[in-house]
């Protein structure tokens, strides 16, 4: 890494302290944990500059500096922190001095030679392996119902094109019929953030290993929510509490929505480190009719053109630094795996 400037901001918040590091145009290296003394690098290449901008950070505060900008040097130069007082021990990174392999604290061993880690603490700073993550935000809506449509339909060309003749309900149709509901409420979601851009939308989001997947996670000021699109087109729905009637036949629907939003608060929560609030949300998407006589404990049913404006009526409940907190968390696909 070239030498440039590393910009250490401190975040403390539901109990966590942490250094978050990044350059100075925004590309992030990393983040320490001064609570656990733990490294969560971006990259595993981003690890030496993460430390280093520690270490200065850490010197800087001993000495009240407390600057949070840092220069991060070239590869193989020593980067020293002075020894902690007694009393600061227990608040120092543990190998406070990050020095060229087989060079002194000086810096004398050959340059561009791998750093690691030495020091006066007969400890290791323990460094979290770095895990590959695929970034959710580029998913587009529907995308997981699209694919398994394709899948079907390549799989029975002939069937599926005399079935779309006839009007026969079959597997293929199913797909496609749920990824056109769930375009058309991620549609009604951009709407929400148009008017209000702190509300954040992450769509077809898998979970697990068994083909599950979330179509929407709203994250904003009013709460967290996973919202499922229930696409029937000129149907009549029913809603009285847990249960829910298409065309007077009882669907799962509600209690799969309370099951998948539970599980979201779970995954989000482990992830986050605090706790995080998931109420499911249920779409009903170009019903002919929708009938609620009582909405279900923890489930909400909303038409989809009526979906922008009920959230934009929940109260702020959330600050930004929290909905940016649980964004950064949920976009990762190892959230969810």
């Amino acid at each position: 890494m070239t030498s440039r400037d590393l910009v250490v901001n401190r975040w403390r918040r539901f109990g966590m302290d942490r250094l978050y590091v990044e350059t100075a145009d925004g590309e992030k290296i990393g983040f320490w944990d001064l609570v656990a003394e733990t490294a969560h690098p971006e990259t595993p290449e981003g690890g030496p500059a993460l430390l280093a901008a520690v270490a200065g950070w850490k010197a800087q505060a001993q000495s009240g500096k407390g600057s949070t900008v840092v220069d991060a040097l070239p590869e193989g130069t020593a980067v020293a922190q002075p020894e902690p007082e007694p009393e600061l021990q227990h608040e120092a990174m543990a190998s406070t001095l990050l020095t060229q392999k087989d060079g002194g604290v000086d810096g004398a061993g050959d340059a561009g030679a791998p750093v690691e880690l030495v020091g006066p603490v007969a400890r290791d700073v323990p460094v979290e392996p770095v895990r590959p993550w695929v970034d959710l935000a580029t998913n587009r809506p529907g995308a997981e119902a699209r694919e398994q449509a394709l899948s079907a339909r390549d799989a029975a060309p002939v069937k599926t094109i005399l079935a779309r003749v006839l009007g026969v309900h079959t597997d293929e149709r199913a797909w496609r019929i749920g990824a056109d509901g769930e375009e058309k409420v991620a549609a009604e979601l951009a709407k929400v953030a148009r008017k209000d851009p702190r509300w954040r939308f992450l769509h077809a989001i898998p979970v697990g290993s068994r083909g599950s997947d979330i179509d929407h996670l709203v994250i904003g000021p009013g709460g967290v929510f996973t919202a499922n699109a229930k696409h029937h087109p000129g149907a009549k729905i029913w809603v009285g509490g847990s249960t829910f009637m298409v065309n007077g036949v009882k669907q799962p629907y509600v209690r799969n929505a309370r099951h998948e939003a539970q599980r979201a608060a779970k995954l989000l929560a482990e992830a986050c480190g605090f706790p995080v609030h998931v109420e499911g949300l249920v779409v009903a998407v170009n019903a002919d009719d929708v009938t609620i006589k009582s909405q279900p404990e923890g489930v909400s049913v909303v038409p989809r053109m009526r979906v922008a404006k009920w959230l934009l009526r929940h109260g702020p409940i959330h600050s930004p630094e929290t909905i940016d907190a649980i964004y950064e968390v949920a976009r990762r696909s190892t959230t969810w795996r």
